[in-house]
């Protein structure tokens, strides 16, 4: 991998592993249905002007948004706000160590969804010891009354991990920034109301907006744009890896801006839920990855076949790299011109 490749996927280690230490700065002042919605607006308002200059946004809109709002509801709109509720009594550290059983739980929903790939015995020990990381993480919060909170990290495990399938399914030559910032905008929209009917009587402290001011531009807009120079440098498949980076830098922002503490029973779980992820996701000998992990725009195989082809047509540059029309969307064989 180039220097830049190592700036990108560091960056985007952190860009993604800093939301839960926002989310509770945030929602400490104001309802988890204003931090939804100034992250969502704030994220619309910085994407949207690329994807309309993109072109064709109508159209693309027009001809997916079946997809397009299951996609917004699964991903953003029912995922976000039970995560930021349930900060409001958990830890960031926690929150964000749980968000990392995402990819065993893709594994699964890929079985049920009718992926009949065999997973062997590495894969199987990886869901063993992710599942083992969870349940070290969640029975003490289970003893200690924090039963809600809990099973609103698990809908957002379950949204973060079924949202890339229908991405894989029915969106896979739709262009990122066509995809997300029609989907930020819908989520503002949605939870505009709430956020009007709950916003704060007074205007919250400088953190508070600092931190909501980060989730928008940082967390969201800038980690989309970042996510998309990353998959150009390394290419889709390599690029997701960086989700195993997420929980180290959750559980080390928790414990040094917020004071959280690091027990021994989250550094058993850490270790448990990343080795569990990683043997659980690992490709077999017959095949590649057929799921990405879900806090990231998945891609399809065939787009790992193309990525650079693809985010150029995200990008609006397809006609220097990528052959046809300007859609993104990928040769039926799977080639690239280079």
């Amino acid at each position: 991998m180039t220097a830049r490749g190592w700036f990108l996927f560091s960056l985007m280690g952190v860009l993604w592993g800093i939301p839960y230490l926002m989310i509770k700065v945030a929602v400490d002042e104001v309802s988890p249905s204003m931090v939804v919605f100034v992250r969502c607006a704030l994220g619309a308002a910085l994407l949207l002007p690329f994807a309309i200059r993109r072109g064709g946004l109508t159209r693309v809109v027009r001809q997916h948004w079946r997809p397009m709002l299951a996609f917004a509801v699964i991903e953003v709109i029912g995922p976000w706000w039970t995560l930021t509720d349930a900060e409001r009594h958990l830890s960031s550290s926690t929150a964000g160590l749980l968000i990392a059983g995402v990819p065993i739980v893709s594994v699964l929903l890929a079985r049920f969804f009718g992926d009949t790939e065999h997973l062997g015995a590495r894969r199987m020990t990886g869901l063993a010891l992710g599942l083992a990381g969870v349940a070290v993480l969640t029975i003490p919060h289970l003893t200690g009354g924090n039963v809600l909170s809990l099973t609103e990290v698990l809908i957002t495990v379950i949204g973060y991990a079924t949202a890339p399938l229908i991405m894989a399914r029915h969106l896979k030559q739709v262009p990122t920034l066509q995809l997300i910032a029609p989907v930020l905008l819908l989520a503002a929209l949605v939870y505009a109301p709430a956020a009007a009917l709950t916003r704060p009587p007074t205007l919250p402290s400088p953190p508070a907006l600092m931190a909501l001011a980060a989730l928008g531009v940082i967390c969201t807009a800038l980690a989309f744009v970042a996510f998309l120079e990353l998959i150009r440098e390394v290419g889709p498949t390599r690029a997701t890896v960086f989700t195993y980076v997420n929980p180290a830098v959750a559980v080390a922002a928790g414990a040094l801006f917020l004071d959280e503490h690091l027990t021994p029973g989250i550094l058993a779980s850490f270790a448990l839920i990343l080795a569990g992820s990683f043997l659980a996701t690992a490709s077999t000998a017959s095949s590649a990855p057929k799921v990405a992990t879900a806090s990231t725009a998945s891609s399809a195989p065939k787009v790992a076949r193309a990525g650079r082809a693809a985010t150029r047509a995200a990008l609006g540059d397809v006609d220097k790299d990528c052959p046809g029309d300007g859609s993104g969307a990928v040769p039926e064989d799977g080639s690239e011109e280079r």
